[in-house]
């Protein structure tokens, strides 16, 4: 099963491989990872994805808690969230095929953010199905190179993420 888990912490070396640690300490690949300051200098945000079995990270998600630079462990299954991932794609993209591609950017509301003499490299945020279904529709104009973000999460409505999970509990 998929799961999307949020980690506060101390915004101190080393919590990061820690955390990540624990994933690979109990054979879990992470899908995506995002990291960053919250609006507390002192503290930075880990959006995790991974796939596994529910018991096992429902064992890491306690263990996440019980370390020192660890504030609060969030995981948003079964709660109402908003997901969203940030590309950058160069495109390959010749004078003659560039309002084409062009045209499909503004269909997927992304941005052109660079032009280059045989390149357009594509800005783009949303869930991961529109970003993949974004990079499939431009590959066969050839794709240079892709940098993407991992994903970021919310809780949905006025509710914080750590309100959201303790209705979830």
């Amino acid at each position: 099963m998929r799961h999307v888990i949020s980690c506060l912490g101390n915004n101190k070396p080393g919590v990061l491989a820690r955390i990540a640690g624990l994933f690979s300490g109990r054979g879990f690949n992470i899908d995506s990872l995002a990291v960053g300051e919250t609006e507390n200098a002192e503290c930075s945000r880990m959006t995790i994805v991974v796939n596994g079995d529910d018991s096992i990270l429902e064992q890491i998600r306690k263990q996440l808690s019980k370390l020192i630079d660890v504030i609060k462990v969030s995981d948003f299954t079964n709660v109402d969230f908003i997901e969203r991932d940030l590309l950058l794609a160069k495109v390959h993209a010749p004078p003659s095929k560039r309002p084409e591609i062009m045209q499909l950017t503004e269909v997927f509301r992304g941005k052109i953010v660079d032009v280059g003499p045989r390149h357009l490299t594509v800005e783009l945020a949303g869930p991961e199905n529109k970003v993949e279904a974004f990079l499939e529709v431009v590959r066969p104009y050839g794709i240079k190179e892709v940098m993407r973000t991992g994903r970021v999460a919310m809780a949905r409505g006025a509710q914080t993420t750590d309100q959201a999970n303790k209705r979830k509990n």
